[in-house]
């Protein structure tokens, strides 16, 4: 019998769709078991921070700490999950610094040797005219009545410090000094109950960018033809005739050597500059002209020497340690005419200088030449 041979039929080949299927499987079961060991990392990683620090003062920011050796010696306890010799080292500080804060109060001041009252008011960051305002019943207006061992009250800012007087208001103390009286209620020195905003009678404020006219204290201009001055009232150095001489030049030169000032620059309160110096340094005529005055006068500028330089300009040299300059007498620019001294009011020697032009004030920086 012919042998019968079957036929054995290979296996199919898997088809494109099922092995996709089974790559795919494969990549959700290994990004599963990745999953799941980075979460057991974390929680790790989170149990053993909160061990360490309470959950309620948790920051995201860390500071970065450095070994330290000396840790156990200073005490230094050990906290779960950080070594004892773990900290942030400290330098222990001898001083205290104390932030500089802004005033809200007046202070007091006594004034030394070589003040004034420009000086005074630029130590404590405050416009000179506040200092007068402040301090009107010693000063009376006038810079040059500043004197040794006088105490001052310096306000926190520019503006008026003022003493409540019975029957004042608020807004018209307000219109008084040129102010807003919402400022004048809502500075914080006031110390105002702005739910019963008043102040009582003699109660010091502070009137914030507050402002009023001053008397200026002032020698008046004199000219060369100067008939009718009054030596009683401008003092005795004044000179009473009608003079001719010199005439400037309208250039002018340093009547120092120094050229440094010593306190008081040109402002509102006070018009002229004073330059430092010795007692009986050299003063010399900035200019040449005819003396106008010559000796001791009134109103604190002690001994006191006037040129009129027959231009529209006289020049006013005050405060002198004594006066060799005379009545009439011609001079030209560097003719000595007296010593700087510290005479009249004045807590220090120096020369107060002042130029003037057609009876008016100019700043003396405007006509010197520079330093």
């Amino acid at each position: 019998m012919d042998e019968q041979v079957s036929a054995v039929t290979p296996p199919a080949a898997p088809r494109r769709s099922d092995r996709v299927l089974t790559a795919g499987a494969w990549v959700i079961a290994a990004t599963l078991v990745l999953l799941a060991v980075y979460l057991g990392w974390r929680s790790r990683t989170n149990q053993a921070a909160a061990a360490i620090e309470p959950s309620d003062t948790a920051s995201t920011i860390q500071p970065t700490l450095t070994p330290n050796p000396l840790a156990e010696d200073v005490g230094l306890p050990a906290l779960p999950g950080r070594p004892a010799t773990r900290a942030i080292a400290r330098q222990a500080a001898l001083h205290t610094i104390i932030p500089t804060r802004p005033r809200q109060q007046a202070v007091s001041y006594v004034v030394s040797s070589g003040d004034s009252i420009f000086g005074i008011a630029s130590a404590y960051g405050i416009d000179p005219e506040t200092v007068l305002w402040a301090n009107y019943d010693q000063l009376n207006d006038d810079p040059d009545m500043l004197s040794l061992g006088m105490e001052l009250n310096i306000p926190p800012v520019n503006g008026v410090y003022y003493q409540w007087q019975e029957g004042d208001t608020v807004e018209a103390i307000a219109t008084q000094f040129k102010a807003e009286a919402e400022d004048i209620l809502s500075w914080p020195g006031n110390q105002v109950d702005l739910t019963n905003p008043k102040f009582e009678a003699g109660q010091w404020i502070m009137i914030p960018d507050g402002e009023r006219e001053f008397q200026q204290w002032i020698v008046p201009t004199i000219a060369r033809d100067n008939s009718g001055v009054n030596a009683s009232v401008l003092g005795p150095g004044a000179c009473t005739g009608s003079y001719d001489g010199a005439y400037g030049s309208g250039a002018f030169a340093w009547p120092t050597a120094s050229h440094v000032l010593s306190g008081n620059d040109y402002w509102s309160g006070h018009l002229g500059i004073d330059i430092a110096g010795s007692t009986g340094d050299g003063i010399f005529a900035s200019d040449a002209g005819v003396v106008v005055f010559a000796g001791w006068a009134l109103n604190g500028y002690g001994y006191m020497v006037m040129i009129d330089h027959g231009t529209g300009y006289q020049t006013l040299y005050a405060h002198l340690s004594s006066v060799s300059a005379a009545c009439g007498q011609s001079v030209y620019t560097g003719t000595y005419i007296g010593g700087m001294g510290s005479t009249g009011n004045s807590t220090g020697p120096h020369l107060h200088y002042e130029v003037r032009f057609m009876g008016g004030f100019i700043n003396p920086w405007f006509v010197l030449p520079a330093p």
